[in-house]
């Protein structure tokens, strides 16, 4: 019987051609990366060539853009180096240490990652960090003043305005842009103006009262 191969298997290594030289580690992390990170023993996946140098420099370039940020959070000063496409609400959670501020939905319908930008209520998950450079950014963890709690704060304990908590750090800030802007002048214009915040736990009347409880200055 013929132990020919057929020509879709190609002809047989030659014992006495020297083997392909091994890549270097950076060219093997670069080559595997850009394809998903699959290989077996030997090489990659599917026989796919090992990436030259140059393929890996030009991995390395497809890198992100990035920008150096400098603001103000409760009135500290921080420079830092972000990828352009970083929300407000990850750089204080993770660059920051600022978890006080919560995510909820991340699509800006539930409010809970509300926070004051230069004085101003914004949702901190649609708002791209990179345009707030020089920005003064005031999160549920800089109202207090030491051990006193800001009014509002008071008024939500003494109103039992929450129940689970997490929209709370939201909420206050919201109702502390809400008095600032002086739309307080009744329940329904309260109600209307904190609309951007969700409740899951139904405590709006309470929240209402806390609000018009700090606006009165009772």
């Amino acid at each position: 019987m013929s132990t020919d191969l057929p020509e879709s298997y190609g002809s047989p290594p030659d014992p006495h051609e020297p083997p392909a030289a091994a890549p270097s580690r950076r060219t093997f992390i670069a080559t595997t990366s850009a394809v998903g990170g699959a290989v077996v023993a030997g090489g990659l996946f599917a026989g796919a060539p090992f990436a030259t140098e140059e393929a890996a420099a030009a991995v390395t370039a497809d890198a992100p853009p990035s920008s150096r940020l400098s603001l103000t959070v409760n009135g500290e000063r921080h420079t830092t180096e972000i990828d352009n496409r970083t929300s407000l609400l990850d750089l204080l959670r993770e660059q920051f240490g600022l978890p006080g501020t919560k995510k909820g939905c991340n699509a800006g319908a539930c409010g809970a990652c509300t926070v004051l930008v230069d004085g101003r209520r914004v949702n901190s998950c649609l708002t791209l960090a990179v345009r707030l450079d020089g920005a003064d950014v005031t999160t549920i963890e800089g109202l207090a003043d030491g051990d006193e709690l800001h009014p509002l704060q008071r008024a939500f304990v003494e109103q039992d305005a929450f129940q689970c908590g997490f929209c709370t750090p939201g909420q206050i800030m919201s109702g502390v842009g809400c008095i600032e802007e002086g739309h307080t002048g009744s329940h329904e214009e309260i109600r209307e103006w904190m609309s951007g915040n969700i409740c899951r736990c139904g405590c709006y009347v309470k929240i209402v009262r806390a609000v018009e409880q700090t606006a009165r200055g009772k």
